[in-house]
């Protein structure tokens, strides 16, 4: 009797101990994920050369966005970002700060505030201008050094991109790496994946990463996983923001092979981030793009083994509405065609609740 009365407060206990430290499923995750210049026809073409197969398909909602700024029916990624990420139209080159000049705040701030764990992935610099439009107030996209020291200041807990250069070879000779020392810095994804830390950052490049096909490491599924796994370790709630920075890269090269393969790397991440969210029901997968970039249609190709005929039109972007994908609680407010600021809405009323 002592034996089983002590199994039963061993199970007891383990049960307590196993709803403690399970993610608070009170508050909904969000997984937002962003292909950098994807538009529909980035998505026929990645799809088709995946053999006319892509993660989007299991997606149950889909919307069209339309992505114009303040000031230009075609917008660039700091006006676009801005708008999804703080829910006001602002003028290209800008970021985090309105027409009238006044620094908005964003959805991961917002986030913050309500007790969530934040994470910012990306295949570019992470001071480019989407993942800067989460934590930065900059008037042009280009003061690179304001953003990172800006970074530095931020809540933002978990970070992956390139960029070193801009945290450490300074003009005001300051090393913000040494400043920040609440995160540990890793250079490697196995040291991200070893490290205890509660805040990391980990620095991928020097400058811009390199392409997927010319080896830039790690993949962003790999990137992906390892910080979900860091984000979903605690009770909170967690708000991550994924580029695939480099898809719009392609575009402005005319590349549909760079594109393509860009896409890949993506939608191998959207997987990832799905099986996260089939697991963790409180978890809301959303995939859209701040613009399409490079005017491309597919004029042609082999239904047999889908090949395909590409045709750019610009190497900038177009004013064409991109697509939007959601997955998860509160995934139905995603449908629909509505303005990009309406995505910071839909977010925040989603953390609100």
């Amino acid at each position: 009797k002592k034996k089983m009365k002590k199994s039963i407060i061993i199970l007891f206990n383990l049960f307590i101990s196993c709803n403690i430290f399970s993610q608070n499923t009170s508050q909904t995750n969000i997984i937002l994920m962003i292909g950098d210049g994807m538009g529909l026809t980035h998505i026929s073409a990645g799809m088709y050369s995946l053999n006319n197969n892509t993660a989007l398909e299991s997606f149950p909602f889909v919307g069209l966005v339309k992505t114009h700024s303040h000031n230009a029916l075609v917008t660039d990624s700091a006006a676009s970002g801005t708008a999804f990420a703080c829910g006001e139209k602002t003028l290209n080159g800008t970021i985090g700060i309105n027409p009238q000049n006044k620094k908005i705040k964003s959805i991961l701030k917002h986030s913050k505030e309500k007790g969530y764990k934040t994470g910012i992935i990306a295949t570019s610099t992470i001071v480019h201008a989407t993942p800067a439009s989460f934590y930065a107030n900059v008037l042009s996209r280009n003061q690179y050094e304001d953003i990172a020291l800006q970074l530095s200041q931020s809540d933002v807990d978990f970070f992956i991109g390139g960029g070193r250069d801009y945290f450490t070879r300074r003009k005001d000779k300051r090393n913000l790496i040494e400043e920040m020392s609440s995160h540990e810095f890793v250079y490697s994804l196995k040291k991200f994946t070893e490290s205890k830390s509660n805040k990391i950052g980990f620095l991928t490049s020097l400058g811009d990463p390199v392409p997927i096909n010319q080896g830039r490491k790690p993949k962003l599924s790999n990137a992906v996983e390892e910080v979900l796994s860091k984000l979903s370790s605690n009770q909170e709630p967690f708000f991550l923001v994924v580029e695939g920075s480099q898809i719009d890269w392609g575009g402005h090269k005319n590349d549909i092979n760079y594109v393509i393969s860009e896409f890949k790397d993506f939608d191998e991440a959207i997987k990832s981030a799905i099986n996260f969210s089939s697991k963790n029901k409180n978890t809301l997968v959303i995939v859209t793009s701040d613009h399409e970039t490079g005017g491309l249609a597919i004029t042609g190709g082999k239904i047999k083994r889908f090949q395909i005929k590409t045709k750019f039109n610009t190497i900038g972007h177009s004013a064409t509405m991109v697509p939007i994908f959601s997955y998860g609680p509160n995934s139905e407010l995603f449908s629909g065609v509505y303005d990009n600021t309406e995505i910071f809405d839909k977010m925040l009323s989603t953390i609100n609740n």
